[in-house]
């Protein structure tokens, strides 16, 4: 009887991981050995923070939950060893940007890899991935850009009133007048 519990527990586990890759925009895999209680709690806060997900797991575990959640065969190469996770729901980019800025601060633990949006990617694409600006930072500048012909084109109509005396339109009329 004990097996049988001990093993629906285990597929519950299975099928809660298997669930939260699916829902994750970015999962990192990442080896926490030789970080202190002090830098896990302070990794975990910054997680915290940001809306990430910090949990270690057993390897078969996520071996077999990246399988029932479709993820390729090849995540299998980054499950060596200890094993922590990182998953990001509302930022791809915010799991691999706080753990490559714990690395740089602790000099310990490593990037093993991860799965963006479903596609297993290496540590230097998470190292890549962890350089790219923040979301908030991106939309700002899309904005920047959708706005800046729509600025130049003001400016550009601001000069040509100006050339022409910037004048109210009493006296723009006067001149329409005189041209005729």
């Amino acid at each position: 009887m004990a097996n049988a519990q001990i093993i629906e527990m285990k597929a519950r586990k299975v099928a809660e991981v298997a669930e939260k890759f699916k829902k994750a925009q970015s999962v990192v895999f990442f080896d926490y050995r030789g970080l202190t209680v002090e830098e896990v709690t302070n990794l975990r806060s910054e997680m915290r923070k940001a809306g990430v997900e910090y949990v270690v797991l057993k390897n078969s575990i996520v071996e077999r939950a990246a399988k029932e959640a479709g993820i390729d065969d090849s995540v299998m190469a980054m499950l060596a060893g200890p094993s922590a996770f990182a998953f990001g729901y509302d930022d791809a980019v915010a799991p691999a940007k706080i753990l490559k800025e714990t690395i740089k601060k602790v000099k310990k633990c490593e990037i093993k890899g991860g799965v963006i949006n479903g596609a297993v990617s290496s540590a230097d694409d998470m190292n890549n991935l962890a350089e790219l600006p923040s979301r908030d930072v991106l939309i700002a500048r899309m904005l920047g850009s959708m706005l800046s012909p729509i600025s130049s084109f003001a400016r550009v109509i601001q000069a040509i009133a100006d050339k022409m005396g910037g004048a109210p339109e009493e006296t723009n009329t006067e001149a329409v007048e005189a041209a005729e």
